[in-house]
């Protein structure tokens, strides 16, 4: 199989969900940071911590960021690394999950308080793309000048 063919078929697994809902030795985490060399550091939902690993399917295909939520799958080799990362969650999926209540309850209380950083708006915000490689700044704008007067009150005494 070529790579293009390889790319076109793990996007298209990752794109199209087929909705399956996790087996009894999976489990659904948060990635918390990449450590390189296609490891990530994760945490459970009871606050366990420990290194996930990608395989070579996913390698250069699809990328995981700090976050993101993963379906992951226990290996048994291995002391630091403990699990390979099976599925990467959409947003589609995360709603399938809660649909049929396999979401842990943990993440719920992740997701309400990102929403109340953005002012708790839900509306069509959570399609937007936030880069949270960068610090969050409010800007306020002022409504009124320094002087006291408008600008069309100065266009007028002019």
């Amino acid at each position: 199989m070529s790579k293009v063919t390889k790319r076109k078929h793990v996007m298209n697994e990752t794109l199209w969900d087929d909705y399956e809902l996790p087996k009894e030795n999976q489990s659904v985490v948060k990635v918390l940071r990449s450590r390189g060399n296609n490891l990530h550091e994760i945490t459970t939902p009871s606050g366990e911590e420990y290194l996930v690993s990608m395989p070579t399917k996913f390698r250069k295909n699809i990328w995981v960021k700090r976050g993101d939520y993963i379906l992951v799958e226990p290996i048994a080799e291995g002391d630091k690394v403990k699990a390979e990362i099976v599925k990467i969650m959409n947003k589609d999926s995360i709603k399938y999950y809660k649909q049929n209540d396999v979401w842990p309850k943990e993440f719920d209380n992740d997701k309400k308080n990102d929403s109340t950083n953005n002012g708790g708006n839900d509306d069509d915000d959570d399609d937007l793309f936030v880069n949270t490689n960068r610090v969050q700044v409010q800007t306020y704008d002022s409504d009124s000048d320094s002087s006291g007067t408008s600008e069309s009150e100065e266009s007028d005494q002019k």
